[in-house]
């Protein structure tokens, strides 16, 4: 890598299911440090376009680059070692219903460090006091709301301090005060930690918050790039139609 990479690179990426085509030659630079927001209404190829950027998915045509590195055909280690760098907020929290929210926590650092118990106890513990679940530490998943399920997930996602944070749809499925809280807590990782924020969402007041840059997707194409207001004045009625919004589907 070096200083003039972006923290993340699509470059005419295309990728079809069962003949539908969800994403046409879209390219996309993340740069390093930055909130930036892929828009778009439901079905639009937000979320696949995420998950190629940590190799869940590959294209069928073009490359990705996470920090300089072709991550496009990696498997194995290398791949496993790309994504030490890159944590994953899940619509869900996808937490493991069958151990604690500790454990949960602490289950990238035991899979992915040799830290001792007691360094990864504090370590989650610190990770837990910083999304407001301190007391929570051996509560079970299922006994949490829908907004704590968000914070706990989140605590997972940054547990080994990964650069770069992929979220997807964090307003999902929450009221919204707490999807506020949340957005707040992202916006205090990229400002205080200078965690680049890779986010799909559909929640125009999320996406003004946390998107220093912005792309719209539609029918699997980029329409637009750029800052909240480039977005709000395009040519494109469409894109302008979207950020008009308060929450668009």
């Amino acid at each position: 890598m070096t200083s003039a990479d972006p923290a993340v690179r699509l470059d005419a990426i295309t990728k079809s299911f069962g003949g539908r085509r969800v994403l046409n030659q879209v390219t996309l630079e993340v740069p390093e440090g930055c909130g930036f927001v892929i828009l778009g209404r439901s079905g639009t190829g937000k979320s696949v376009a995420l998950r190629h950027i940590i190799g869940l998915v590959r294209p069928d045509a073009g490359s990705v680059f996470v920090h300089g590195t072709d991550i496009t055909e990696l498997e194995g280690t290398e791949l496993a070692e790309v994504r030490k760098q890159v944590g994953f907020l899940f619509q869900s929290g996808a937490l493991f219903d069958s151990i604690s929210v500790g454990e949960n926590v602490a289950f990238p650092m035991r899979r992915h460090t040799r830290l001792a118990d007691a360094e990864i106890r504090q370590r989650v513990q610190s990770k837990l006091d910083s999304v407001g679940l301190g007391s929570d530490y051996d509560k079970m998943p299922g006994d949490l709301s829908g907004g704590m399920r968000k914070r706990a997930g989140l605590a997972r996602a940054m547990a080994l301090d990964p650069r770069i944070l992929l979220v997807d749809e964090p307003s999902a499925g929450l009221d919204p005060i707490t999807s506020e809280e949340i957005d707040e807590l992202l916006l205090g990782l990229k400002q205080n930690q200078k965690t680049t924020l890779v986010v799909v969402t559909h929640n125009i007041p999320s996406a003004r918050k946390l998107g220093d840059q912005l792309v719209m997707l539609d029918q699997g194409r980029s329409v637009a790039q750029g800052t909240v207001e480039e977005l709000e004045q395009s040519d494109n009625e469409l894109v302008r139609a979207f950020m008009s919004s308060s929450h668009a589907g």
